[in-house]
């Protein structure tokens, strides 16, 4: 919801700080604004999921400088970059260096409510995401080495007989860290353990990688 949302402008021009400023926040949005690079970078909280407006032309620091700054910091707000007419080559630099989008100054209100709303579409999807790769990450992490190898195993779309002759384990003990896997993962399905996996990075089950030579015991085995 829009007022959630925070949006900083970053812009030397009082008038486009003002007349940008009254019309987000006219639409619920949260907003602060700042005349430079160098005054927006010593106030921002970076933890604060924000939509960046930036002019590129400022002194002191220009809009690519803080642009940078802002990736050796980790912050990955979208950023859109505010910039005059007949200067696309250094706006195309800004995309380049991972801007969301560039608007033309003086541009039109509706162009901007646009750019706005689609950056924070693209920042909530973003966030989504990452809050579920950290949860997946989180619970594979509880998963012992041979659950993690069932799971591998799973991922290939191997049977059970087939992951307990290349893991050299019995198919019920294989039965039993499925079980295992899936009460971890809080799954109640193989397509949700699936997915799980995938978003944690697990590597599919390579056949023959796991296989030991006739009667040896490596550790884990069950």
């Amino acid at each position: 919801m829009p007022s959630r949302r925070t949006v900083h402008i970053v812009d030397d021009d009082d008038d486009v700080r003002e007349s940008a400023s009254l019309l987000l926040e006219s639409l619920g949005y949260s907003v602060f604004t700042y005349p430079s690079g160098v005054d927006f970078l010593e106030k921002l909280d970076p933890t604060i999921p924000a939509c960046i407006l930036l002019d590129i032309h400022m002194p002191q620091m220009d809009g690519i400088e803080v642009q940078r700054q802002l990736t050796e910091r980790g912050v990955t707000s979208p950023v859109i970059v505010l910039t005059g007419q007949g200067d696309v080559s250094t706006a195309v630099q800004a995309m380049k260096n991972g801007a969301f989008e560039f608007l033309e100054k003086p541009y039109l209100n509706d162009v901007l409510i646009e750019a706005t709303g689609d950056a924070f579409a693209r920042l909530e999807t973003t966030t989504e995401d990452r809050a579920m790769t950290a949860r997946a990450r989180a619970g594979v992490a509880k998963l012992t080495n041979r659950e993690l190898q069932v799971m591998s195993g799973l991922l290939a779309g191997l049977p059970n007989k087939l992951i307990a002759y290349e893991l050299d384990i019995s198919v019920r003990t294989v039965e039993i860290y499925r079980a295992n896997v899936m009460e971890k993962l809080d799954a109640r399905s193989l397509s949700t353990a699936v997915r799980i996996a995938l978003a944690a990075d697990v590597e599919p089950l390579v056949p023959g990688r796991h296989r030991q030579a006739p009667g040896a015991k490596g550790p884990g085995n069950a």
